[in-house]
């Protein structure tokens, strides 16, 4: 793999320590800034809105932008954002500053997904992705423990200077490392792109994006009360258990990116199939101590092996025009998939039947995102077939 692709690794660790390490410093922040443990959950909430709403409208500001001009510039909005974040004197002003944050997070991905592909042979391409998406794997392995520990020692805002200056690293990587595009983007109609985007296969694909990954984090947001409240674990052994799933995460991930250049269309069933399979059996396996920490890493590799197949399928039916929006609405489509299961996951718990049959009912998600995926390829198929008989 290309050292310009190592650079967007890096780039994709710094985004996903930013979003993910304020989980840990909720109580510490919620006393600074005199709000609720609720209302300082709102902030993670409030980032996975920003991913949605930014990723499709800085994508199409800037779509007729050098695609390493965009990567520099997102990059340089996230080191801002992280910079007023630490600076932030209320709350209202560290949400804006964490939905601007935000707003670089699904362009980055999106258009550095693209660039990925083009860095690579053809047949590398999805592996080329999950590199990339290894960024946030490694963020979630080392960066947010290591995030909430400093915080925890010198005070919340310590740790997005921190994470400020690791933008200032990663973008300073990929002004170096990244190549200037062959040619510029066409300044086209933006009009052409979203009707690119809006095709059938990119919305199906789009949907089983949201719906894998609501089952994901139905489960996974829930995972400390599961750990502890059935399980039987103490609350000390929990971050230990979470380095499992991280190393479920970084599995899975090139897992399934070496799977989906074998042959895509079997990587994103098999990856959603296996998903609600991990997700049904950890029903059961809960109960056992050994079991439950088997299942924490398996969720973790079904989780990831799911992304590079799904952001490869997106970018594939986009085919060509309008590919950097989809590969972002893609990206906003895993973090609406975050919020959703979330919601879902705490409805089941207080209005369902209850913690244990989380899992369980979670599975349901990646259920229907495998049954639209195959509605998908066989209508996929059915129109191959009828243009090759018009031929």
């Amino acid at each position: 793999m290309p050292i310009a692709l190592y650079a967007l690794t890096a780039g994709a660790f710094g985004i996903g320590v930013t979003e993910f390490v304020i989980m840990g410093l909720l109580i510490q922040v919620a006393a600074d800034l005199g709000v609720t443990i609720a209302g300082a959950g709102l902030l993670i909430s409030g980032y996975a809105l920003g991913v949605v709403v930014g990723a499709p409208l800085l994508t199409a500001a800037t779509g007729h932008w050098p695609r390493k001009r965009v990567l520099i510039g997102l990059m340089a909005i996230f080191t801002l954002g992280n910079a007023l974040c630490a600076l932030a004197p209320s709350y209202g002003l560290l949400m804006a500053a964490r939905v601007l944050t935000a707003f670089a997070h699904g362009t980055f991905f999106g258009v550095g997904s693209v660039v990925a592909t083009g860095l690579v042979k053809p047949d590398r391409k999805a592996s080329a992705i999950a590199v990339m998406f290894t960024g946030l794997t490694v963020a979630n392995i080392l960066g947010v423990p290591f995030g909430t520990w400093l915080g925890l020692e010198l005070g919340w805002r310590a740790t997005f200077w921190a994470v400020a200056l690791v933008g200032l690293v990663a973008l300073a990587v990929i002004a170096l490392a990244v190549p200037m595009d062959r040619a510029a983007p066409e300044a086209g109609d933006w009009r052409a792109d979203v009707r690119a985007m809006a095709r059938r296969p990119v919305l199906l694909g789009l949907a089983t994006t949201v719906l894998g990954y609501a089952g994901v984090f139905a489960v996974f947001t829930y995972v400390a009360p599961i750990l502890t409240g059935i399980t039987g674990f103490g609350e000390a052994a929990v971050s230990p258990i979470l380095l499992v799933f991280g190393g479920g995460l970084i599995v899975g991930n090139l897992v399934g990116g070496r799977l989906a250049d074998w042959n895509l269309s079997a990587a994103v069933l098999g990856s959603l199939a296996v998903l609600a399979l991990v997700l049904g059996l950890m029903t059961f396996g809960v109960h056992d101590k050994v079991a439950a920490i088997v299942f924490v890493g398996l969720l973790g590799a079904g989780a990831f092996a799911t992304v590079a197949p799904l952001q490869m399928w997106v970018l594939d039916k986009a085919e060509g025009a309008g590919q950097s929006l989809a590969s972002s609405f893609n990206i906003a489509a895993f973090n609406l998939g975050n919020a959703l299961g979330a919601w879902a996951g705490g409805a089941v718990i207080d209005h369902g039947p209850g913690l244990a049959a989380l899992p369980l009912v979670a599975a349901l998600a990646p259920v229907l995102g495998l049954g639209i995926a195959v509605v998908a390829m066989r209508l996929e198929g059915q129109r191959r077939a009828l243009a090759s008989t018009a031929c």
